[in-house]
C-alpha cells in the first residue's frame, strides 16, 4: 500500500514525495540504526512503496513486537516520515475489544453529517478524506455552513442517549466515529462517560475523534470549574503510548487544554505515567509535532508558558529535555 499524503502540491510535483524528516518514537532499547536498517529509506529518498512490506521489516528487528509507519505533509521541503515501535516489554495501549452491538445512528442524522461535512470540504477546500471530526466545532466559514453546523447541534443534543448507545455499542466504526463527534455538542452530564470509554476503542480514528470532541466539552466547562473533576485524564495519559500517531498527537493537545490551569493531578499523572514518550516527542525533528510534547515538559517543570515559548524561540529545547531526563533516573 503505497503512503499517502495530504500534501497536493508534492503529489502533482513528484508523484510519490521525498522524505525530509525520520522521526521515531516508542524507540527506547532497540538501537535507531538497526531500525533504520530495516526500513530501508533515508532522509531524501522517496516514501517506502509498500507501507506493509516497510513495517514487517521493521517487525523483524530484535526486540520489536509491532511496528507503524505514517507519512506527513510537509517540513523541510518534503513529506515527515513518522515511524512508531513497540518494543517487547515496553508499556503500550491496550484498547477494548471491538463492540458488537446492532447500535446505529438514524438516517437524517447521517445524512445531515454528510451535509455539514461536505460545506466544510468546500469551505477548506478539503479533500475526500477529511472527515468532521477534522472540523472541530467553533463556527466554520460561511454561513451555509455555519447553518448546517448548528442544526446538526440541534439534532445531537436532542438524540443524547442514542448517540451515546452507538459510540459505546456500535459495531459499525463509521457510526461510532459519527456519534463520537456529534458527543462534542452534547452537554457534559450524557457525553463525558460514552466519550472517555470511547478512547479505548480498537479503532484509532474513534479514539482521536473522541478526544476532539472531549476537548470541546472540556472549553464548555471551564466557565464552570468543572473541568477537572468531570474529565478524567488517565486514558489521554495512556494514548501518549499508542504505536499510532495520531493517538499520541491528539493525546498531547486534548492534555494542553487540560493542563492550562496547572491541574495538579493531571500533571502528577503525566510525571509518572508518560515522562518518557514525552521526552520521545520533544525531540523530534519537525517542530510543529515536537512542540505540544516540549510545552508540557515545560508545565511539568513548573515553567511559565512565555518561559516556555521564550525556551523554544531561543532553540535551547534540549536544556529542559535533558534535565528532566535526568531527573527521572
Amino acid at each position: 500500500m503505497t503512503l499517502i499524503l495530504l500534501c497536493l502540491v508534492a503529489l502533482q510535483l513528484t508523484g510519490i514525495p521525498r522524505i525530509s524528516i525520520i522521526d521515531f518514537y516508542g524507540v527506547q532499547r532497540v538501537s535507531e540504526q538497526s531500525l533504520r536498517t530495516a526500513l530501508g529509506v533515508k532522509e531524501g529518498d522517496q516514501l517506502p512503496s509498500s507501507k506493509a512490506a516497510a513495517e514487517e521489516r521493521l517487525e523483524g528487528v530484535e526486540g520489536v513486537v509491532a511496528a507503524q509507519l505514517e507519512a506527513v505533509c510537509c517540513e523541510a521541503g518534503g513529506a515527515i516520515l513518522f515511524v512508531g515501535i513497540e518494543e517487547r516489554g515496553a508499556p503500550h495501549f491496550d484498547p477494548l475489544p471491538a463492540p458488537s452491538g446492532p447500535e446505529v445512528l438514524p438516517d437524517d442524522l447521517v445524512a445531515q453529517y454528510e451535509r455539514f461535512l461536505d460545506l466544510y470540504r468546500k469551505a477548506f477546500k478539503a479533500g475526500p478524506e477529511s472527515t468532521a471530526s477534522l472540523a472541530g466545532y467553533g463556527p466554520p466559514a460561511g454561513a451555509e455552513a455555519e447553518a448546517a453546523q448548528q442544526k446538526l447541534a440541534e439534532q445531537a443534543r436532542e438524540n443524547a442517549a442514542l448517540i451515546a448507545a452507538v459510540a459505546l455499542k456500535s459495531s459499525d466504526p463509521r457510526h461510532r466515529v459519527i456519534a463520537c463527534y456529534l458527543l462534542g455538542y452534547v452537554p457534559p452530564q450524557a457525553s463525558v462517560q460514552p466519550l472517555q470509554q470511547a478512547l479505548r476503542d480498537p479503532e484509532p480514528v474513534v479514539r482521536q475523534t473522541a478526544l476532539r470532541a472531549l476537548q470541546a466539552v472540556a472549553k464548555g466547562l471551564e466557565k464552570t470549574q468543572e473541568s477537572a473533576a468531570r474529565i478524567e485524564p488517565t486514558w489521554p495519559v495512556e494514548l501518549l503510548h499508542s504505536i499510532y500517531l495520531g493517538d499520541r498527537m491528539e493525546a498531547a493537545e486534548f492534555l494542553l487544554a487540560l493542563t492550562e490551569n496547572r491541574d495538579p493531578r493531571a500533571l502528577e499523572l503525566i510525571k509518572q505515567r508518560a515522562l518518557a514518550p514525552l521526552l520521545e516527542m520533544a525531540r523530534w525533528r519537525s517542530l510543529r509535532h515536537a512542540l505540544p510534547a516540549y510545552i508540557l515538559l515545560g508545565r511539568l517543570a513548573g515553567w511559565k508558558d512565555e518561559e516556555i515559548e521564550r525556551s523554544w524561540a531561543a532553540g535551547e529545547r534540549e536544556k529542559l529535555i535533558s534535565s528532566l531526563s535526568k531527573k527521572s533516573r
